[in-house]
C-alpha cells in the first residue's frame, strides 16, 4: 500500500465569498484538512500560530482526517459549496482530482512554494495536462532493514552495496542460521510490487510510457522482465517463508520481523517501531541500507510514496490558502519534517535525517525516487485487482511463464488506463 499511499469542514466561515486571489475584508476562517500521522503536532501548532499572527482577523480551523474513507469524503467535499481551503491528498490520488478540475490551478503561484527544490516524484503526481494542481508535502520510500547482530555473527563486515553483495550476504546468513527452521534471511512476500518496481527501474524499465495525458503499459519490456526475474531470484535465494499470493501487509511483515527470526525486510522506516513493540531490543539491533543496484556502489531507484497539498477550486479563500502553502513549504517547516523522519517535499535539505541510520538510508535512496504513472486511473488500479500483484503471484508460483504473466499484466493495465 502506499503510505505512505492509503490518506466535514466548513470553509471560509464568517467571510465573504472569495474564490479569486483578491482578499476579503473582515474576520475569516481558513479550514485545513491534513491526514492523521502526517504532520507532528508541534509543527502544526507553531505554523498555525505564526500564520494567524501574520494574518489579522484570520483563524485556522485545523481538522485531522483519517485515511480510511478519505477519497469518498474528499470527492463529496470538492463537489460542494463548503469545501476546506487546504487539503492533503495522497500522491496516487492527486491526478484523479486534478483531472476532474476540482483543484485550483497553482501553476503561476508555484514559484512562491520553493518550486526549485520540489521532489520530482511528487511534482509529477500533482501536475496534469501541463498545469500544477498540487504542491509536494512529504514523502517516504523503502530501504532494507537488517539485523546488525546477525550480520556480524555471519561474518558480514559491511552492508551490501550491490545486488551481488546482497545475494552473498544472504548465502552467509543462511549458512550461519539456516539450521533454525524458522529463520529467514530476507522476508519477501510474493506481492510486494513496490519492491518489484525498484528492480524494474534499476533495469531501465517502468510500468508505462507517457504520451501527453495518455499512458501505455510497458510491463512486457525486456527491462521489466529482467526486474521480475531478479525478484524471483532474490526470493528463492532468501529462503523466505512469506506467502507468494499476498503482500507485505498480509500478514504484516513488521510483526514477522518482530519475532526475531528474520535478518532483513524491505520496509518503510516506521515499520521498525511496529516490529519493536514486542521486542524493544530490535531498535538498537537494527540498521538499514538502500536497496542496492545491479551496478556496484549505486542505489536502485525507489518508488516514492507520499502526499501533496492542494487548494480546492471552490475554496472561498484561495488567497489565504496560497499563503498557507507558502509558509508550509518554507525551509523553516520543511526542516521539521526531516527531523520527524520524513523526506521533505519542498526542500533538498535532508541533513536532519542523517542522525538516525534508518532514516539516513531512506534519505540516500530518496535521491533516486520515482512515482507511479500520474494518471487519474491509478488510484483504482491500486485499490482494485492490482495487475502487478497478479503478475508477481502468477510468475512466482509457476502458474504462468514470464511472457504470459507480463503480457496479461500489460493488457490489464492498458484496460485500466483507458478507464
Amino acid at each position: 500500500m502506499t503510505l505512505l499511499l492509503a490518506l466535514a469542514g466548513c470553509a471560509g466561515s464568517g467571510g465573504s465569498s472569495n474564490s479569486s486571489d483578491q482578499p476579503a475584508s473582515g474576520p475569516r476562517t481558513l479550514t485545513v484538512w491534513l491526514m492523521n500521522g502526517s504532520a507532528p503536532k508541534d509543527l502544526t501548532d507553531a505554523l498555525h500560530k505564526e500564520f494567524q499572527e501574520s494574518h489579522k482577523d484570520v483563524t485556522v480551523k485545523y481538522e485531522v482526517q483519517q485515511w480510511n474513507g478519505i477519497q469518498d469524503k474528499l470527492t463529496t467535499a470538492l463537489a460542494g459549496n463548503d469545501a476546506p481551503d487546504v487539503i492533503e491528498i495522497g500522491n496516487t490520488q492527486a491526478p484523479k482530482f486534478a483531472a476532474a478540475k476540482v483543484l485550483a490551478d497553482l501553476t503561476e503561484a508555484s514559484s512562491g512554494f520553493n518550486k526549485d527544490q520540489w521532489l520530482s516524484s511528487l511534482k509529477d503526481s500533482g501536475s496534469w495536462d501541463g498545469k500544477q494542481y498540487a504542491v509536494p508535502f512529504y514523502a517516504a520510500n523503502r530501504m532494507v532493514l537488517y539485523r546488525k547482530d546477525m550480520f556480524e555473527q555471519a561474518g558480514i563486515a559491511a552492508a551490501p552495496t550491490s545486488r551481488q553483495e546482497w545475494l552473498d550476504a544472504i548465502t552467509k546468513l543462511r549458512a550461519k542460521f539456516g539450521s533454525d527452521p524458522d529463520f529467514q534471511a530476507l522476508y519477501l512476500p510474493g506481492q510486494n510490487w513496490y519492491t518489484l518496481l525498484s528492480f524494474i527501474y534499476d533495469e531501465g524499465g517502468d510500468i508505462a510510457k507517457r504520451d501527453g495525458t495518455k499512458f501505455s503499459a510497458t510491463m512486457d519490456s525486456a527491462e521489466a522482465k529482467a526486474g521480475l526475474e531478479f525478484y524471483k531470484k532474490l526470493q528463492e535465494a532468501s529462503g523466505t517463508k512469506a506467502p507468494k499470493d499476498t503482500d507485505e501487509q498480509t500478514p504484516e511483515q513488521a510483526g514477522i520481523y518482530g519475532q526475531g527470526k528474520v535478518a532483513m525486510m524491505i520496509a518503510l522506516p516506521w515499520e521498525l517501531a511496529t516490529a519493536a513493540k514486542n521486542n524493544p531490543s530490535l531498535t538498537t539491533q537494527t540498521s538499514a541500507f538502500p536497496i542496492p543496484s545491479k551496478k556496484a556502489g549505486a542505489t536502485a531507484p525507489v518508488f516514492q510514496g507520499g502526499s501533496n497539498l492542494a487548494v480546492p477550486a471552490n475554496s472561498k479563500d484561495q488567497d489565504l490558502a496560497k499563503d498557507y502553502l507558502k509558509l508550509m513549504s518554507s525551509a523553516k517547516y520543511q526542516s521539521q519534517f526531516a527531523k520527524a523522519g520524513m523526506i521533505p517535499g519542498t526542500s533538498t535539505d535532508v541533513s536532519a535525517l542523517e542522525a538516525d541510520p534508518v532514516n539516513a538510508a531512506m534519505a540516500k535512496a530518496s535521491r533516486n525516487g520515482k512515482a507511479v504513472p500520474a494518471t487519474p486511473t491509478w488510484a483504482a488500479i491500486e485499490a482494485g485487482q492490482n495487475p502487478l500483484k497478479d503478475l508477481l503471484t502468477a510468475y512466482l508460483t509457476g502458474a504462468k511463464t514470464i511472457d504470459a504473466a507480463t503480457a496479461d499484466a500489460n493488457s490489464a493495465l492498458n484496460k485500466a488506463f483507458a478507464g
